[in-house]
Protein backbone atom coordinates (compact mmCIF):
# COMPACT_ATOMS: atom_id res chain seq x y z
CA UNK A 1 0.00 0.00 0.00
CA UNK A 2 1.01 3.59 -0.19
CA UNK A 3 2.06 5.53 2.86
CA UNK A 4 -0.66 5.72 5.51
CA UNK A 5 -3.03 8.67 5.35
CA UNK A 6 -2.36 11.58 7.65
CA UNK A 7 -4.17 11.46 11.00
CA UNK A 8 -6.58 14.20 9.94
CA UNK A 9 -7.36 12.62 6.58
CA UNK A 10 -7.86 9.20 8.12
CA UNK A 11 -10.25 10.50 10.78
CA UNK A 12 -12.16 12.57 8.21
CA UNK A 13 -12.58 9.50 6.00
CA UNK A 14 -13.65 7.40 8.98
CA UNK A 15 -16.40 9.92 9.72
CA UNK A 16 -17.57 9.87 6.10
CA UNK A 17 -17.61 6.06 6.19
CA UNK A 18 -19.82 6.07 9.30
CA UNK A 19 -22.44 8.05 7.39
CA UNK A 20 -22.03 5.80 4.33
CA UNK A 21 -22.37 2.66 6.43
CA UNK A 22 -25.53 3.96 8.09
CA UNK A 23 -27.28 4.54 4.75
CA UNK A 24 -25.64 1.67 2.86
CA UNK A 25 -25.00 -1.16 5.34
CA UNK A 26 -21.84 -3.17 4.69
CA UNK A 27 -23.62 -6.41 5.66
CA UNK A 28 -25.44 -6.43 2.30
CA UNK A 29 -22.06 -6.53 0.56
CA UNK A 30 -20.78 -9.27 2.87
CA UNK A 31 -23.89 -11.41 2.29
CA UNK A 32 -22.96 -11.50 -1.39
CA UNK A 33 -19.63 -13.11 -0.52
CA UNK A 34 -21.06 -16.23 1.14
CA UNK A 35 -19.30 -15.98 4.49
CA UNK A 36 -20.25 -18.89 6.75
CA UNK A 37 -19.82 -19.69 10.45
CA UNK A 38 -16.32 -20.95 11.17
CA UNK A 39 -14.71 -19.13 8.23
CA UNK A 40 -11.40 -17.33 8.52
CA UNK A 41 -11.66 -13.94 6.81
CA UNK A 42 -8.93 -11.41 6.06
CA UNK A 43 -10.08 -7.80 5.67
CA UNK A 44 -7.11 -6.49 3.70
CA UNK A 45 -6.91 -2.71 4.07
CA UNK A 46 -9.51 -2.73 6.83
CA UNK A 47 -9.38 1.03 7.43
CA UNK A 48 -11.62 2.12 10.30
CA UNK A 49 -13.34 -1.29 10.37
CA UNK A 50 -16.55 -0.82 8.39
CA UNK A 51 -16.85 -4.56 7.67
CA UNK A 52 -15.47 -5.91 10.95
CA UNK A 53 -18.59 -6.10 13.14
CA UNK A 54 -20.79 -7.77 10.54
CA UNK A 55 -18.05 -10.14 9.37
CA UNK A 56 -17.35 -11.09 12.99
CA UNK A 57 -21.02 -11.93 13.55
CA UNK A 58 -21.18 -13.91 10.30
CA UNK A 59 -18.19 -16.16 11.10
CA UNK A 60 -19.35 -16.58 14.70
CA UNK A 61 -17.26 -17.65 17.68
CA UNK A 62 -15.67 -20.54 15.78
CA UNK A 63 -14.47 -18.20 13.01
CA UNK A 64 -11.77 -15.56 12.83
CA UNK A 65 -11.47 -12.08 11.35
CA UNK A 66 -8.03 -10.75 10.52
CA UNK A 67 -8.07 -6.97 10.10
CA UNK A 68 -4.97 -5.82 8.22
CA UNK A 69 -3.88 -2.26 7.49
CA UNK A 70 -0.69 -0.26 7.05
CA UNK A 71 -2.03 2.61 9.15
CA UNK A 72 -1.54 2.29 12.93
CA UNK A 73 -4.59 4.53 13.49
CA UNK A 74 -6.75 2.05 11.54
CA UNK A 75 -5.46 -0.83 13.63
CA UNK A 76 -6.15 1.09 16.84
CA UNK A 77 -9.69 1.94 15.70
CA UNK A 78 -10.41 -1.72 14.91
CA UNK A 79 -8.99 -2.82 18.25
CA UNK A 80 -11.20 -0.26 19.99
CA UNK A 81 -14.25 -1.41 18.01
CA UNK A 82 -13.53 -5.06 18.84
CA UNK A 83 -13.14 -4.27 22.54
CA UNK A 84 -16.24 -2.07 22.61
CA UNK A 85 -18.40 -4.72 20.91
CA UNK A 86 -16.69 -7.70 22.63
CA UNK A 87 -15.66 -9.17 19.27
CA UNK A 88 -13.34 -11.87 20.53
CA UNK A 89 -12.71 -13.36 17.09
CA UNK A 90 -10.97 -10.26 15.65
CA UNK A 91 -7.19 -10.05 15.34
CA UNK A 92 -5.34 -7.05 13.89
CA UNK A 93 -2.27 -7.10 11.66
CA UNK A 94 -0.20 -3.96 11.07
CA UNK A 95 1.71 -4.44 7.82
CA UNK A 96 1.79 -3.44 4.17
CA UNK A 97 1.62 -6.79 2.36
CA UNK A 98 3.22 -9.64 4.31
CA UNK A 99 0.28 -10.99 6.33
CA UNK A 100 2.27 -13.47 8.39
CA UNK A 101 -0.63 -15.92 8.01
CA UNK A 102 -0.04 -19.58 7.13
CA UNK A 103 -0.39 -20.72 3.52
CA UNK A 104 -3.88 -21.83 2.46
CA UNK A 105 -5.42 -20.76 5.77
CA UNK A 106 -8.03 -18.15 4.80
CA UNK A 107 -11.51 -18.82 3.41
CA UNK A 108 -12.30 -15.27 2.23
CA UNK A 109 -10.23 -12.17 1.55
CA UNK A 110 -12.13 -8.89 1.57
CA UNK A 111 -10.17 -6.67 -0.80
CA UNK A 112 -12.20 -3.49 -0.92
CA UNK A 113 -11.13 -0.04 -2.15
CA UNK A 114 -7.47 -0.90 -1.66
CA UNK A 115 -5.97 -2.10 -4.95
CA UNK A 116 -5.84 1.37 -6.49
CA UNK A 117 -3.58 2.60 -3.63
CA UNK A 118 -0.99 -0.18 -3.82
CA UNK A 119 2.61 0.60 -4.71
CA UNK A 120 3.43 -3.06 -5.41
CA UNK A 121 0.16 -4.78 -6.32
CA UNK A 122 1.96 -7.88 -7.63
CA UNK A 123 3.39 -8.58 -4.15
CA UNK A 124 -0.01 -8.18 -2.51
CA UNK A 125 -1.79 -10.39 -5.04
CA UNK A 126 0.89 -13.07 -4.66
CA UNK A 127 0.47 -12.97 -0.85
CA UNK A 128 -3.33 -13.15 -1.09
CA UNK A 129 -2.99 -16.15 -3.41
CA UNK A 130 -0.61 -17.81 -0.95
CA UNK A 131 -2.88 -17.48 2.10
CA UNK A 132 -6.20 -18.26 0.38
CA UNK A 133 -7.47 -21.82 0.64
CA UNK A 134 -7.82 -23.66 -2.70
CA UNK A 135 -11.63 -23.30 -2.52
CA UNK A 136 -11.43 -19.80 -1.01
CA UNK A 137 -12.77 -16.51 -2.38
CA UNK A 138 -11.06 -13.23 -3.11
CA UNK A 139 -13.88 -10.70 -2.86
CA UNK A 140 -12.75 -7.64 -4.84
CA UNK A 141 -14.33 -4.25 -5.11
CA UNK A 142 -12.73 -0.86 -5.71
CA UNK A 143 -14.92 2.10 -6.53
CA UNK A 144 -11.84 3.96 -7.84
CA UNK A 145 -11.47 1.42 -10.65
CA UNK A 146 -13.41 0.39 -13.75
CA UNK A 147 -14.44 -3.23 -14.30
CA UNK A 148 -11.65 -3.79 -16.84
CA UNK A 149 -9.05 -2.58 -14.34
CA UNK A 150 -10.41 -4.85 -11.61
CA UNK A 151 -10.34 -7.85 -13.95
CA UNK A 152 -6.82 -7.01 -15.10
CA UNK A 153 -5.59 -6.48 -11.53
CA UNK A 154 -6.93 -9.80 -10.28
CA UNK A 155 -6.13 -12.00 -13.28
CA UNK A 156 -2.96 -10.46 -14.76
CA UNK A 157 -0.44 -12.89 -13.27
CA UNK A 158 -2.86 -15.83 -13.57
CA UNK A 159 -3.16 -16.03 -9.81
CA UNK A 160 -6.95 -15.66 -9.81
CA UNK A 161 -9.86 -16.22 -12.16
CA UNK A 162 -13.38 -14.89 -11.98
CA UNK A 163 -15.83 -17.09 -10.10
CA UNK A 164 -18.81 -14.73 -10.30
CA UNK A 165 -19.73 -11.11 -10.63
CA UNK A 166 -22.17 -9.96 -7.98
CA UNK A 167 -24.14 -6.78 -7.57
CA UNK A 168 -21.42 -5.13 -5.46
CA UNK A 169 -18.36 -7.39 -5.69
CA UNK A 170 -16.31 -9.58 -7.96
CA UNK A 171 -15.56 -13.02 -6.53
CA UNK A 172 -12.35 -14.63 -7.70
CA UNK A 173 -10.94 -18.07 -7.00
CA UNK A 174 -7.36 -19.24 -7.10
CA UNK A 175 -6.13 -20.13 -10.55
CA UNK A 176 -4.05 -23.25 -10.08
CA UNK A 177 -3.14 -23.53 -13.77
Amino acid sequence: MEEPDSDFRFHANALIFKFRDFFFPRRKILEEVGIKPGFKVLDYGCGSGSYIRDASEMVGPSGKIYALDINPIAIEMVRHLAALRSLKNVETILTDYDTGLPAASVDVVLFYDTYHALNKPELVMKELHRILKPEGTLSFRDHYMREEEIMEGATRKRLFKLKRKGKSTYSFKKDEA
